[in-house]
């Protein structure tokens, strides 16, 4: 595709959209480690020098992905949590917790490479730039947390959303087999080896709710 020159805001969010989705399946198809600003052009129908008019690294284009994805489920996890009562049942508040994250598989797909991968190669100011709209987001859930939990506080929330969020990327992580795996979990000797994400990951939270509420 030969774009041109964008000369609107709606133009330049064309453009930013179509490098965000060419982004997006090249990182799932490739592992973000074998993807390059190069091929992340070619796949979105940009030149080189097209790209640097709107992202200036491979980094800063999976921080904006990511962060889109993020708030998108930021925002439905905060309307699920609104409708809990306080003290809701832990089972509940799990299986609430993991329906959200169910209806926003581009960001699980997205949320093991940024933990793995994509922090030990940004730069400062794109990773600071990040890390502070996530806080924002993160405090946010962390209000509504401790509405549905009084005995929680604000630290602990943030202890939740760090353990939630590492248990919630390794899971998905180990639930993307390829055929060769699945093959192995079918045998009877590695069933209790095999993942299964929703139940699993409800697990964890519920643990991890009951340890912070138990403190």
């Amino acid at each position: 595709m030969n774009w041109q020159r964008a000369r609107t805001d709606e133009k330049k969010n064309e453009r930013k959209e179509a490098i965000h989705k060419a982004a997006f399946t090249l990182f799932i198809k490739n592992g973000y480690d074998n993807v390059s600003f190069n091929g992340i052009a070619s796949e979105a129908g940009f030149t080189k020098s097209n790209m640097y008019r709107y992202f200036s690294s491979r980094e800063e284009i999976f921080l904006n992905v990511f962060a889109d994805l993020f708030k998108k489920w930021v925002e439905d996890c905060l309307e699920k949590l609104q409708r809990l009562e306080q003290e809701e049942a832990i089972n509940i508040f799990a299986k609430t917790w993991v329906e959200s994250h169910m209806s926003h598989k581009q960001f699980l797909d997205l949320t093991p490479i940024l933990f793995v991968s994509l922090e030990r190669n940004s730069s400062y100011e794109q990773l600071f730039e990040f890390k502070k709209l996530a806080k924002d987001l993160l405090y946010k859930l962390s209000i509504e947390i401790t509405r549905i939990y009084p005995n929680i506080d604000i630290d602990k929330a943030f202890k939740f959303l760090n353990l939630s969020f590492a248990a919630t990327s390794s899971l998905w992580a180990a639930s993307t087999q390829n055929e060769t795996l699945k093959k192995i979990y079918e045998q009877e000797m590695f069933k209790e080896m095999d993942t299964n994400f929703e139940e699993d990951l409800v697990s964890s939270i519920e643990i991890i709710i009951n340890g912070l509420k138990a403190k």
